[in-house]
Formats: structure tokens, sequence, C-alpha cells
């Protein structure tokens, strides 16, 4: 689908705003990394050079935008609401089926944006504050249901969020039936939380 705008109609400001930041996540699905080529994004957006730099100086701006754009859509799917889940494995079955079902309708942006070096430092504090927030609730409940150290269950998040992240890569570049990803992810979600239990509520021996 062709996201320009018809010859000779005139966005908003709002309008072409959100048009650049459609074309950025676009492209940098299709190079698999950042920052992208500005000819591309240009091509992509059927804008100038100028013009995206007169909306976002910097592709870190960019890119803190389209970031907190895919928030904004879990927020709006129910994200927060989810890690308020009384229960630790219905917490994190809960968030990670919004995420996986984000990622399998949209693609992997979060993912590539929080995990490269180019994005590292340059994360802004509003979309840190929502990704902290989300964590921070799901480690108390691993902490006090497993009986996690902090360390433990900040490793047990790391390693619980990367199943919904590649079902839903998975679904969405159609290498599995969104049906299938999504049974496997379930599984897997299950099997690594239950994995943290032991006799005594700490974590089992491995």
């Amino acid at each position: 689908m062709n996201s320009r705008p018809a010859k000779g109609r005139r966005l908003s400001p709002q309008a072409r705003r959100g048009q650049l930041i459609e074309a950025a996540a676009k492209v940098a699905l299709e190079t698999g990394g950042l920052p992208v080529p500005l000819d591309q994004l240009s091509e992509a957006a059927g804008a100038s050079r100028a013009l995206i730099y007169a909306y976002f100086p910097t592709q870190h701006d960019l890119f803190n935008a389209v970031l907190a754009r895919e928030f904004e859509a879990l927020a709006a799917a129910g994200l927060e609401d989810a890690s308020r889940t009384p229960a630790a494995p219905d917490a994190a079955q809960a968030c990670a089926l919004i995420y996986f079902e984000h990622i399998a309708a949209h693609g992997p942006a979060i993912h590539l944006i929080l995990r490269d070096a180019f994005m590292a430092a340059h994360v802004d504090a509003a979309n840190r504050g929502f990704r902290d927030r989300i964590m921070r609730r799901l480690a108390r409940l691993a902490r006090r249901e497993h009986g996690l150290s902090p360390k433990e269950a900040v490793a047990m998040l790391n390693l619980v969020v990367t199943i919904p992240e590649e079902a839903g890569r998975l679904a969405w570049s159609g290498e599995l039936p969104p049906e299938r990803a999504r049974a496997l992810m379930t599984e897997l979600i299950a099997s690594s939380v239950t994995a943290f239990d032991a006799p005594g509520g700490g974590p089992r021996a491995v």
C-alpha cells in the first residue's frame, strides 16, 4: 500500500509527522538496523531530506518517536493493566500475548530500536519510563512468587521477553502461522516460568 498523499494534497503537520514515523519504522524493519539510509527513508516517506530534518533533527529523535508510537499502541492494548495481574504466571502470559499480537501485526520495531547500539544511550526518559514500569511490576511478582534475587528476576524477565518477540517475528514474517506461533509462545512462557519454581520457593538448581 502506498502511504504517500495524493498529488496536490497537503498534509497537516500532525499527519506528515505520522507519515514520517510510519516510513521510518518500515525502513528500519527492511534494513534491520539503525540508523537508516536517508535516501531510502525519503523515498518511503515521499518527503525531502530537508523536511525530515525539520520534523526530526536527528534519527535518535525520529526513532524515539517510533518507539513512543509502539508503546502507545501497547498501552492502548492493555499492557499496563496486564502487568498488574496479581499472579506472576498469569501476568507473564497476559503481557506476552499483548506483545506477541502487536509484533505479529506490526513487526519487531521495539526490539530493533531497544537492542540496536545506535539507540543504546539515546532512548528518551518517557520511553524508558514506560518500559521500566512494566518490567518493575513483573520483576516484583517474580521475586515474590519465585523467591528470586533482583538479578535473577531481571534475568528471568529478559529470558521471557525474548519468547513473544521471536514468536511474533515468526508470525509477522510468515515463517509460522500466527495460531501456531501463539500456541508455541504460550507453551514456552509457561515452561520458562515453571523452571524457576523450586520446593523452597527459590529458583531450581540447574
